[in-house]
């Protein structure tokens, strides 16, 4: 730990002397902004004016050429963006696990992303992701198509695919970690089962962040949206829902208002169903035990400032029940599947320097969903600590460590559950 304090310390030294720059991801170059217009301290974290592009459907635009006619408006160029990330992780554990360090580059272990979409039309828009570790595929993809209803309210329908954002990433819009892709810390956790990330959200903790296909009807505006579909849940990308059932249903709800001059929201998340497999075309029986889908996350967020810095504070709370049902192998979102998994995570965030470096925390109270040899429920803790720091406005450093605790970390036979603590410094970069 005294190594990796004193490296962050002298990082953070040389980083200082780094000029800022602007940000030029794939929506800064459609609407000419900045990124930090949209993100409040740091990518992906939206602000006001971010929540109002995505209310659009990606379909604001400025002044960048547009290809128009008679029903057609259209940015000159398409749009592409590229997200890298590389750094190194430290993960403890029994000397015979191999876990400890990794070094991860770019499409090694660290990712590499395209990002490609914008404006379709004047009321849909288009944003996709070809990850290129491995063989090359689009991870998720989104068509969402909004009508003006009233001044500034918006409805209309999302398709999606993904591949591991679940179905919340159809549209969302608050930084709870209700979708994984829209949270404070910078990095999951590479090797560590996303420790960090799930010390923050209480959706992630419960693993909400599946495969999944499908279509949500979305209303939305700048005082509340609501997002309700149905969803497959899926493994793999490339096939129709005929290869699962249409057998989950997400319900969200969020409102957002002005507290003392703090960007304030709470929502709800409600997810039901289950992931029946196919039937066998002959007999109509399925042929894959079905899973259940069942967890209700409460979340909410104060976004403003304090003394001149910016703070964010995150609050969530989830609750995934056993299924015990023998037509039923478990619950998606109850790991252990014996007691009620729950989770409630409070983090927070401080623009030390504004606009350049931050400070942040989180704290997590769970249960797993296991017991232990009395029978009581194991209990899963853990408190992040970390930082960040801007090189310029689209290249950050970060480092996020996390410890664990609980019964569910207890030794065992005199070995230490791998993760235990997760130590991760990252760079990332998107242009």
């Amino acid at each position: 730990m005294k190594k990796i304090i004193y490296l962050l310390a002298s990082a953070l030294a040389l980083l200082a002397l780094v000029p800022e720059a602007s940000a030029l991801p794939v929506f800064s170059r459609q609407t000419g902004f900045s990124c930090n217009q949209c993100h409040f301290q740091q990518f992906p974290m939206l602000n006001a004016f971010g929540r109002a592009f995505k209310n659009s459907g990606f379909t604001m635009i400025g002044k960048q050429e547009k290809v128009e006619g008679d029903g057609l408006s259209i940015p000159a160029n398409l749009n592409l963006g590229i997200l890298t990330t590389a750094g190194v992780e430290h993960v403890s554990g029994a000397d015979t696990v191999d876990v400890h360090d990794s070094v991860n580059t770019p499409a090694g272990g660290g990712e590499l992303s395209i990002f490609y979409g914008g404006r379709v039309t004047a009321n849909m828009g288009f944003l996709a992701e070809l990850g290129t570790a491995g063989p090359a595929e689009s991870s998720s993809a989104k068509l969402p198509m909004f009508y003006e209803v009233a001044d500034g309210t918006r409805v209309g329908v999302v398709f999606l695919t993904t591949n591991g954002q679940g179905a919340a990433h159809s549209f969302e819009t608050l930084n709870t970690g209700a979708v994984a892709v829209q949270r404070m810390v910078p990095m999951p956790g590479v090797n560590a089962n996303d420790a960090h990330i799930k010390v923050n959200s209480a959706a992630q903790y419960l693993g909400t962040a599946t495969g999944a296909q499908g279509a949500s009807f979305v209303v939305n505006n700048e005082h509340y949206f609501v997002n309700v579909g149905k969803y497959a849940v899926i493994s793999a990308l490339g096939s129709n829902t005929r290869g699962g059932s249409m057998g989950m249903t997400y319900a969200r709800a969020a409102g957002l208002f002005d507290v003392a001059g703090f960007d304030s929201a709470i929502g709800v998340q409600v997810f039901r169903g289950d992931d029946a497999g196919l039937p066998n075309p002959a007999t109509g029986i399925p042929t894959v035990v079905k899973t259940s889908t069942e967890a209700t996350i409460i979340d909410g967020q104060m976004q403003g400032k304090v003394g001149g810095l910016p703070l964010g504070v995150y609050l969530s709370i989830g609750l995934a029940p056993a299924v015990a049902d023998s037509n039923f192998s478990g619950n998606h979102f109850n790991s252990g599947n014996l007691v009620t998994a729950r989770s409630t995570n409070i983090a927070a965030q401080v623009g030390v320097v504004p606009g350049v470096a931050t400070l942040m925390a989180a704290l997590r109270q769970g249960h797993n969903g296991g017991v232990d040899a009395n029978g009581d429920a194991l209990t899963d803790n853990a408190v992040m600590v970390g930082a960040t720091y801007n090189l310029t406005v689209n290249v950050e450093a970060s480092l996020s460590y996390t410890a664990q605790s609980g019964t569910a970390w207890n030794t065992v036979a005199g070995v230490e559950p791998a993760g235990k603590s997760v130590t991760t410094l990252m760079l990332q970069a998107m242009f």
